[in-house]
């Protein structure tokens, strides 16, 4: 347990990974949604993403969505992109953190970007250098990190060897992705293990899923050795809509709450938190599979 960090940052991804996976919510709600999450202590949130809106319509008002929040100077809001065009439309309107992201899965990649990993990174290495160009920070997002719903078990050293190759291209960041929920916490050690002996000064953080149910427990083991980033979306909603069956990130409420329970710092306010994901689950009009919003964090006793 030494190399619990004492602080965690948790980057909020309701509004884009979230709600790219329901039914359109118009651009109102989720400008709310986003200027809501800015009030809980949260410090980064992704609002959007630059895709084409034939390929994930709900996303097809991220510059209007954009244009709608009241920035906060305290916040980084980021936005994910899928290529150099995503990534040029991003910069020009005025973000300063932006994610792309490869599949360590060839099939998977292949239907998500229609390219394979190898030729998605030759482009990431185009999105890195605009980014920097433009004094704008790039994490590439390596996902299907812990299995492909297609593929199956990938070996974990080509997982690690895509994320190397990110780092080489000067990636500011590394995310590992769960996109199915196919991790559990001998594969979060495994990985994480190996990324560290082969890079052991880069900036890690996981994107984990609970779709297995496994997704706490995967967040567990990676705080023990020492990771202190990950991504959470509010009232866990979220999913991939490219991966069978791959439905609920980790919801960020039940993610504060454990690690309030290691005594990790988070910054977050887990009342105000769960006002919001309330709010969420009133937006998108469905129960969201958030334990801790249904039940309460333990402190909160019946009358």
């Amino acid at each position: 347990m030494s190399d619990v960090p004492s602080r965690v940052v948790l980057r909020e991804v309701g509004p884009r990974d979230g709600l790219q996976n329901e039914p359109p919510v118009a651009t109102a709600d989720k400008v709310t949604l986003v200027e809501e999450l800015a009030t809980t202590g949260l410090l980064e949130i992704e609002t959007v993403s630059y895709v084409h809106p034939r390929a994930i319509p709900q996303m097809a008002d991220a510059a209007e969505v954009w244009a709608g929040v009241r920035q906060r100077p305290e916040i980084t809001y980021s936005a994910l992109v899928p290529n150099l065009v995503g990534a040029q439309r991003a910069i020009s309107d005025g973000f300063t953190d932006i994610e792309v992201v490869v599949s360590a899965s060839r099939t998977h990649n292949l239907r998500n970007i229609r390219r394979t990993p190898e030729e998605s990174l030759d482009g990431i290495g185009e999105v890195v250098a605009l980014a920097h160009d433009a004094g704008v920070r790039c994490q590439v997002i390596v996902a299907t990190a812990f299995g492909c719903p297609y593929e199956g078990e990938l070996p974990t050293d080509q997982v690690v060897a895509y994320a190397v190759r990110a780092v080489d291209l000067g990636a500011d960041s590394v995310c590992f992705g769960d996109t199915t929920g196919m991790g559990s916490p001998p594969r979060v050690r495994r990985l994480v293990g190996s990324f560290r002996d082969a890079r052991a000064d880069a900036v890690l953080s996981l994107h984990l899923h609970d779709t297995r149910g496994t997704g706490m427990a995967n967040l567990a083991a990676a705080l023990e050795l020492g990771v202190d980033r990950f991504d959470a979306s509010v009232g866990g909603l979220g999913g991939c809509p490219y991966a069978p069956g791959a439905s609920g990130n980790i919801a960020t409420e039940e993610a504060v709450y454990l690690l309030e329970e290691y005594g990790v710092e988070t910054g977050v306010d887990l009342d105000r938190l769960l006002e919001v994901a309330a709010i969420a689950q009133r937006l998108v009009g469905r129960e969201l599979p958030s334990r801790v919003l249904t039940a309460g964090p333990r402190t909160r006793l019946s009358n």
